[in-house]
């Protein structure tokens, strides 16, 4: 059995694209995990194929390594502030963090957002300054910003005293001097041994698990994850699961297996000891925030208060002239059951049943949370609609109304620093601060409404030719801040429904912008393009060239139609009004009008006005 004053637990935190994941690997390698002639793809952790292909971490990992005699168990979180409800959480398995600071970029706004978190939870911080290979890399710089950020959280001053650690995950080293290279990851790995602290809690009190996430198998049905916080628990054990917010919850249970971490497996074990990360099985129902405890002492341990969701859209059963076509699961009973299911994992999603059988309200922490489950379900071969999103209000004590404000720093080109402060002053920001930044760039701090951003990100990306950065941080709820103009486009409408022609598209493409290419099934009320004008357009996209004896020699000339423009799910879910939808298949998407019918539409229209 391991002894506690053997375990270092420790969470790697980070703003998104910092390296987290990437510092995990190296750490894996230089514990001699792999073998020396072992194939190891890049960012092992990311095991979501959305996670691979974005680059980015949605769900928190657990791994765990031998090094000197100590195990190591190291959680690697998520970095986008979308998904600060898992860290917020996994944090409570940690008896201290790294965090990881890219040596360009510096503190951005989801490091002071998992910092904020880590000194509410006390935690002892091990700075790790990564990419210092960047040619850009200005580490002594970042080091002075992290300790005004410490400084800026109010910090105690052990927190000044933290180590600073120089590292290229990317490379595989980590250093204490950052003019001094090393070969491997052994100063860090040194570092969090002599500075995290073993866990606390004494092993002669009844076991207590707190399941601070949990995984779901095929072979062994829910699996809960947490750290032991007292006692030892065994195979067979007979337990209690309650839980500190939801009194109601008292449920007996038997341990049927437990597993512990050890490099990228878990390992069947037949008890463990407090300290440890864990992972139970044979426990059905068990849910984030639970506690798992002996007979002997039933008190739940206290779980943290996961942050609020701000932005809300209804998922809706497919109802499109081509529902049915592409899709697994289509119906209103599968659709529930899934999203529901999702709640087991995602302690930051709300669902809720609506007024319509088919419709249901879901919420998250932002347009990337949304989009992520929009895609995991598109996967799965479900088919489905969603709305468009919408941020989610709250009223003060005096009935005023309260909305999300979001805290977003910029930096451009200082060419595109008037275009900037203009479009967002345009929607509700204030300016809070402009500096030089690092490599020649303006940082730009605003403060704007929630809504103010969605729809904002495409149109940032084509203001600063795509060379711009834009991160965005909830920050608090706060007075409502007046009406935002709405987008100033329009859509063009398929007409008819048939399968559209270039000769169709050739004449439609003079109203605007065309999302689709010749050969393409179309709908009436579907939406096949956008038009500057800020008008709703109706085209026939799907007729034919008359055909006639004589020939003209323009005639046999080959249409020149305009690439059509394929937007992100992002992009869509930014572009669609209040009356349209975008239809999520496994193969496609597609925007149409929520009334598809032109007459009944109009008449809708004119009735609302």
């Amino acid at each position: 059995m391991t002894l506690k004053n053997n375990i270092r637990n420790i969470a790697i935190i980070a703003h998104v694209d910092h390296g987290k994941t990437t510092l995990v690997d190296g750490l894996l390698r230089t514990s001699g995990i792999f073998r020396e002639n072992q194939e190891v793809e890049d960012r092992v952790m990311d095991s979501n194929d959305i996670e691979k292909e974005r680059g980015i971490t949605i769900l928190s990992k657990n791994t765990a390594i031998e090094y000197k005699d100590y195990k190591i168990n190291i959680i690697d979180t998520p970095g986008h502030a979308d998904f600060g409800g898992e860290v917020e959480r996994v944090l409570m398995m940690a008896n201290g963090v790294v965090l990881v600071v890219d040596a360009f970029e510096g503190p951005m706004p989801q490091t002071k957002f998992v910092l904020k978190k880590a000194f509410e939870l006390n935690l002892p911080t091990i700075v790790c300054i990564n990419k210092i290979d960047r040619e850009e890399a200005r580490p002594d710089e970042v080091v002075d910003e992290i300790l005004d950020l410490f400084i800026q959280l109010n910090a105690g001053e052990e927190y000044l005293d933290s180590p600073f650690i120089y590292a290229s995950a990317r490379e595989g080293y980590a250093t204490k001097d950052p003019n001094e290279k090393y070969t491997d990851m052994t100063p860090l790995l040194d570092t969090i041994i002599d500075y995290i602290p073993a866990p606390e809690g004494d092993i002669n009190e009844p076991f207590k698990l707190l399941i601070s996430t949990t995984d779901y198998s095929e072979y062994v049905g829910r699996i809960g994850i947490g750290k032991l916080e007292s006692g030892s628990i065994k195979v067979n054990d007979t337990a209690h699961i309650v839980n500190y917010n939801d009194k109601s919850v008292d449920k007996k249970i038997n341990i049927t297996k437990i597993y512990e971490f050890q490099g990228l497996n878990r390992v069947e074990v037949s008890e463990s000891s407090v300290g440890n990360i864990i992972a139970v099985t044979g426990v059905e129902g068990i849910n984030i925030g639970d506690t798992i405890c002996s007979e002997e002492d039933v008190r739940p341990l206290p779980f943290v208060k996961i942050s609020e969701p701000t932005l809300s859209m209804n998922f809706i059963v497919n109802n499109s002239p081509f529902a049915g076509r592409e899709g697994k699961y289509v119906t209103s009973r599968q659709i529930r059951n899934r999203l529901y299911k999702e709640l087991e994992t995602d302690v930051s999603l709300r669902v809720e049943d609506t007024d319509s059988t088919d419709s249901f309200r879901v919420s998250g922490r932002g347009e990337l949370h949304l989009s992520v489950l929009i895609e995991n379900l598109r996967r799965e071969d479900y088919e489905f609609q969603v709305s468009k999103p919408e941020v989610l209000y709250k009223r003060d004590e005096d009935g005023k109304l309260l909305e999300p404000i979001e805290t977003v720093v910029i930096d451009v080109d200082e060419e595109f620093v008037g275009t900037i402060i203009e479009k967002l002053g345009q929607r509700k920001a204030e300016l809070k601060d402009m500096k030089p930044s690092q490599g020649g760039y303006t940082r730009l701090v605003f403060e704007i409404p929630t809504r103010g951003l969605i729809g904002y990100r495409q149109e940032f990306i084509s203001d600063t030719k795509g060379s711009g950065v834009i991160n965005s941080e909830f920050k608090e709820y706060a007075k409502f801040k007046g009406e935002i103009p709405r987008r100033s486009t329009g859509s063009l409408i398929s007409y008819e429904t048939g399968t559209a022609t270039a000769y169709g598209l050739n004449s439609a493409q003079s109203r605007g912008i065309l999302f689709i290419k010749p050969g393409e099934e179309v709908y009436e009320g579907m939406v096949i393009g956008s038009n500057p004008k800020g008008l709703d357009i109706e085209v026939n996209v799907c007729k034919k060239k008359a055909q006639t004896n004589i020939r003209s020699s323009a005639a046999d000339e080959a249409l020149k139609l305009s690439p059509p423009k394929i937007m992100s799910l992002e992009e869509l879910l930014e572009f669609i009004e209040e009356d349209e939808l975008v239809e999520i298949t496994p193969k496609n998407f597609r925007l149409r009008k929520k009334i598809l019918n032109s007459e009944k539409r109009y008449k809708s229209k004119k009735n609302s006005k």
